[in-house]
C-alpha cells in the first residue's frame, strides 16, 4: 500500500481534457446504474461546516474505495484550506491498495465534472466566484479551449489575484473579470457558481439571466436557487444523491431531478434553462483515484 500527498497527486492526475473524458464515462454510468453508488453520509462538525462518506464501486471496472471529505469554512479565516480529506481504493481482493489526500483531487473532479457537462452547451462561459474551484475551472476551461471565460467575484482583490494566478497557470486563457455582477451576467450562456457552500442571499432572480441560460452549480443552491430553477429543467449528476439531499442542501420547494446529467449527454439538452447540479458523487473520486494509483504503479 501506498499513501501520496496532495502534492504528489497533483502531479500524477491526467490531464485536464482527460479528466473530462473520463468524468464524461462516469456521468453516463451514473445515469445508466452500472455503477454502485450510495448517497453521502454526512455529520457536521461546526457551523456550516460537514464531513461526507462517500463510498462507490464500479465492478465492471474493477473499482472500489470511498472519500472521506470535510468542509470547514472556519479555516478560511485562519489562512488554511476549507476543503481536506482522504481518498481510499481497494483492491479486488478487499486490501487497502492506496491511500492519498483528498484535496486536490477533489478540486480537479469538480472541475472535470463541470469539463463534461460543458458538452451541453457551447456559448460563453460565466464563473461566479474566486476561490480554489476558480482556479480549478480555469485550467479547465483553457485545456478545453472554451475561453474567453468571465470571473465575477465580491472583492476587486480577490479578482486580481486569480487573474495574477491565471496569468501564471494557464496564459492562453482570455480572461475577463468583474466586480459588476449584471456585466458578468450579460452575454452568458453558461453560468458555473462556485460560491461558498451555504452562502444566502446570492440567489440569482428569473430575468437576470437568459431564459435559455446553462446553469452547473458546484454549490449547492447558493446561486440556482428554488425560484429560478422552478422554470426550466433539472438534472443532477447523481439523481438518488440528489433527492437524499434536497430537503436539506436546497430546500423542500426546490424542484427534483426529472433525470441524470448523463441522460442529457446522452439524449442532447432540452430548450429551455437547464440546472444540472454537480453534487459531487463517490464515483467519481474513485475513477480518478484509480488514475492517479496506476500513474504511481499501485
Amino acid at each position: 500500500m501506498i499513501h501520496l500527498d496532495d502534492a504528489q497527486v497533483s502531479t500524477l492526475l491526467p490531464t485536464p481534457t482527460e479528466q473530462a473524458a473520463l468524468m464524461r464515462e462516469t456521468l453516463l454510468a451514473l445515469a445508466d446504474g452500472s455503477a454502485s453508488v450510495t448517497p453521502k453520509s454526512q455529520v457536521s462538525h461546526e457551523e456550516g461546516g460537514f464531513a461526507n462518506a462517500m463510498p462507490a464501486a464500479w465492478p465492471e471496472r474493477g473499482l472500489l474505495g470511498m472519500k472521506w471529505v470535510t468542509v470547514t469554512p472556519s479555516n478560511r479565516e485562519h489562512g488554511k484550506e476549507m476543503i481536506g480529506g482522504l481518498m481510499v481504493l481497494s483492491a479486488a481482493d478487499g486490501s487497502t491498495r492506496a491511500t492519498m489526500d483528498a484535496a486536490e483531487l477533489t478540486a480537479q473532479r469538480t472541475a472535470a465534472v463541470t469539463g463534461a457537462s460543458l458538452a451541453l452547451d457551447d456559448r460563453p462561459i460565466t464563473f461566479l466566484g474566486t476561490g480554489v474551484q476558480a482556479r480549478s475551472h480555469a485550467r479547465m476551461i483553457a485545456a478545453l479551449g472554451r475561453g474567453p471565460l468571465t470571473v465575477w467575484g465580491r472583492r476587486q482583490e480577490a479578482l486580481e489575484e486569480l487573474a495574477a494566478w491565471c496569468a501564471a497557470h494557464v496564459p492562453d486563457l482570455e480572461l475577463r473579470i468583474t466586480a459588476d455582477r449584471g456585466r458578468a451576467l450579460a452575454g452568458a450562456g453558461v453560468v458555473i457558481s462556485g460560491l461558498p457552500v451555504g452562502l444566502r442571499g446570492l440567489e440569482l432572480a428569473p430575468g437576470e439571466v437568459p431564459a435559455d441560460v446553462t446553469l452547473l452549480p458546484i454549490d449547492y443552491a447558493a446561486v440556482a436557487g428554488a425560484a429560478i430553477s422552478r422554470t426550466g429543467t433539472v438534472v443532477a449528476d447523481d439523481v438518488e444523491q440528489f433527492e437524499s439531499l434536497r430537503p436539506l442542501k436546497h430546500g423542500e420547494g426546490y424542484p427534483r431531478a426529472t433525470c441524470a446529467t448523463g441522460d442529457l449527454l446522452r439524449a442532447g439538452r432540452p430548450d429551455g434553462l437547464v440546472v444540472a447540479q454537480n453534487l459531487g458523487s463517490g464515483l467519481a473520486d474513485v475513477v480518478l483515484a484509480d488514475e492517479v494509483a496506476r500513474a504511481a504503479g499501485a
